[in-house]
């Protein structure tokens, strides 16, 4: 690492040292159901080296903390990665006792290579696809999750937090402000973590959920966005244990209460001209925006083990309502596990419903 190594740090970040001495760098990767693994290290050992060794297994590794079966001709040997830093993820943990940044890591093998079953490196991988056909796809992911109650009993059920009113967070009040005003310091602090970490939200509303919220973002980049979902993650669950609650992400996490999920809308943009390519040079519709469309229908079910990964994913699929079970396609059709919002013709784009906010 360079000695001057901080001053090539994303905006945010430097704007976050600023007059500050950095403690510590958590140096993290996300494993496959996109937990944080890694180690923290001091920040002069970080300056000094240029990457660090995790073993493969944490691939391995469910979200129970079980094993799952190796593959490959080696089996379960626990081979060392080389992990290292991708600079431009670099982000303040405001939430710390100390100055700490995080640092998201790229996975290697021992012969250089990308480590294929990387979550990180498959989306790359797939980015890649697109700009080999002269495209550049674009993201815009929502985020649902509930807000409850402090619980360290699992055979105890998952009650919603207590409003600031002293009232539990009340239910079927979609769109109410009232309802999100209920968790106005937890918002506050959401805020206060996103803007230090450089992250815009678009915006925050209350679900039909009791203590449910749904942040969106900005549209962008697939990997800078998913990049950022992983971090928003940890910045929520930070916020609300600062105010005597849990954040859950689970797909249905309360028996009675809606699920959360994670719409993520797709557009698709001529690397040359910037332009959308769903819609021609009139505003019409395109083939590849019904190609788009049968892509994700055709490919929907095996992408089903990604997007909704255990058994309470599939909790959250309700029959005629806005948690979808078919793969039809509508416009402004909540109901359609794939839907075409109202838009003009340069924003066209395709939401896919099926996501749970559980996937990675």
């Amino acid at each position: 690492m360079a000695e001057d190594w901080t001053e090539a740090l994303p905006e945010a970040a430097r704007a976050y040292l600023e007059g500050r001495r950095l403690d510590e760098v958590e140096c993290i990767i996300p494993d496959l159901p996109g937990i944080a693994r890694g180690k923290a290290v001091p920040a002069s050992k970080f300056a000094r080296q240029d990457y660090f060794h995790l073993p493969d297994s944490i691939f391995y590794q469910t979200i129970t903390g079980e094993w799952g079966e190796a593959a490959g001709d080696d089996g379960f040997i626990e081979k060392d990665m080389i992990l290292r830093p991708d600079m431009d993820t670099a982000t303040a943990a405001p939430w710390t006792g100390d100055w700490t940044l995080q640092v998201i890591h790229d996975a290697f093998d021992r012969n250089n290579e990308p480590v294929p079953y990387s979550p990180r490196n498959v989306l790359k991988r797939v980015v890649q696809l697109y700009r080999d056909k002269g495209w550049e796809p674009v993201v815009a992911p929502e985020m649902e999750f509930f807000l409850v109650a402090r619980n360290i009993d699992p055979a105890k059920e998952i009650q919603p937090m207590m409003g600031r009113s002293g009232r539990p967070a009340a239910a079927r009040q979609a769109y109410s402000m009232t309802a999100v005003d209920e968790f106005g310091p937890v918002i506050d602090d959401i805020y206060d973590f996103a803007e230090a970490q450089g992250f815009e939200i678009d915006g925050i509303t209350q679900e039909g959920g009791a203590g449910q919220l749904e942040i969106n973002l900005q549209h962008g980049d697939p990997v800078r966005l998913a990049d950022e979902v992983f971090y928003f993650k940890r910045l929520i669950r930070e916020a609300a244990m600062r105010h005597e609650c849990y954040a859950t992400f689970m797909a249905k996490p309360i028996a009675d209460e809606p699920g959360s999920a994670m719409h993520i809308h797709h557009s698709v943009l001529d690397v040359k001209t910037g332009e959308n390519i769903f819609v021609d040079a009139d505003g019409e519709e395109t083939a590849p925006f019904q190609h788009f469309i049968a892509g994700l229908q055709n490919h929907m079910p095996s992408a089903l083990a990604v997007i909704a990964p255990y058994v309470n994913s599939y909790r959250r699929y309700v029959k005629d309502h806005a948690a979808p079970i078919n793969l039809e396609w509508g416009r402004d059709n909540r109901t359609t596990g794939i839907r075409v919002p109202l838009s003009g013709p340069k924003s066209r784009r395709v939401e896919n419903r099926l996501a749970g906010m559980d996937c990675n």
